[in-house]
Order: C-alpha cells, then sequence, then structure tokens
C-alpha cells in the first residue's frame, strides 16, 4: 500500500501567517525556535535554531464535532511548501513516542486502532491501521497530543 503523507492544507497556514484566528479565535504568537524540537506541520521540517516560529492552536477537521481535537503546533514564520510524500519525514523516525489512530469518513475515531509507538514503528502502524475499510485517514501526533500530520491511502 502507497502511503499519501500531507502536511497542514496551504490555505491554513497561509491565513495563519496573515494573521487570522487559529482553533481559538487567536493570533498565532511569533517566537524563535529554540532547540531542535520545533517542526513545523506545513512542510514537516525542523525549524532552525533562532528562525521565527508561530505557535497557535490547531484543530485538523473541517468543523468542531466531539472528536476533533484541538492542540497546539508550530509554523515557520515565513512560507514553505506543503510536504505532500508518499513517505514520513526521517526525522520520525527519531519521535520517542506517538500516537496514531484511524479516523473514519465522518472524522469519528476508529476506537481500536489507536496505537502508542516509538517513531521507527510508524509507518507499518500507519499501514495496518489503513489496512482497516472503515479508516478513511490516520493523524499521528505527539506524546503531547500535538498533531503532526495526516496520513492517506497513496
Amino acid at each position: 500500500m502507497r502511503l499519501a503523507v500531507r502536511g497542514i492544507p496551504t490555505p491554513d497556514a497561509d491565513q495563519l501567517r496573515r494573521g487570522g484566528p487559529d482553533a481559538n479565535g487567536q493570533a498565532a504568537l511569533r517566537r524563535r525556535a529554540e532547540g531542535q524540537g520545533n517542526p513545523c506541520r506545513h512542510c514537516l521540517d525542523l525549524i532552525a535554531e533562532g528562525d521565527d516560529k508561530l505557535v497557535l492552536s490547531y484543530r485538523p477537521f473541517a468543523s468542531p464535532q466531539p472528536y476533533a481535537e484541538t492542540g497546539p503546533v508550530f509554523l515557520h514564520a515565513a512560507g514553505c511548501e506543503r510536504y505532500d510524500a508518499d513517505a514520513l519525514p526521517a526525522w520520525f523516525g527519531f519521535m520517542t513516542q506517538a500516537l496514531v489512530r484511524g479516523y473514519d469518513a465522518h472524522d469519528w475515531i476508529v476506537y481500536e486502532t489507536g496505537r502508542v509507538v516509538v517513531g521507527r514503528e510508524l509507518e507499518a502502524a500507519c499501514r495496518s491501521i489503513l489496512e482497516n475499510e472503515a479508516v478513511a485517514y490516520v493523524h499521528i501526533r505527539s506524546k503531547f497530543n500535538c498533531f503532526q500530520c495526516r496520513v492517506e491511502r497513496g
């Protein structure tokens, strides 16, 4: 099975960079990236230490509903290209723990799919979850429940 791994949509990132409201109705905060734990959710690359980043609340669902989780994410403050590939970024393999779970076509969690895995197991976990016909897509989240990316069948 081929995977389709995508960062948040470019229109969402552009709107947030222009000062539009985040999932909590607030403008993103501008900060300097410190250390190496600053992944941009649009290009799925790590934001370099010292570069400007946006910190905001993001809900990776079309509309609010009981399973539409919201959490903090980072974006490059400057524009970047959206990640759209058939594999996870290499740095995902170094995540110590990640949450991975499938959602159905109505954006509800498919309960039996939820897992906590180490980074090197993420791709296999996504493939396994996507074998379930009830699953439309998978979300990968950090151990802190921060949205990382969406994975679909390619």
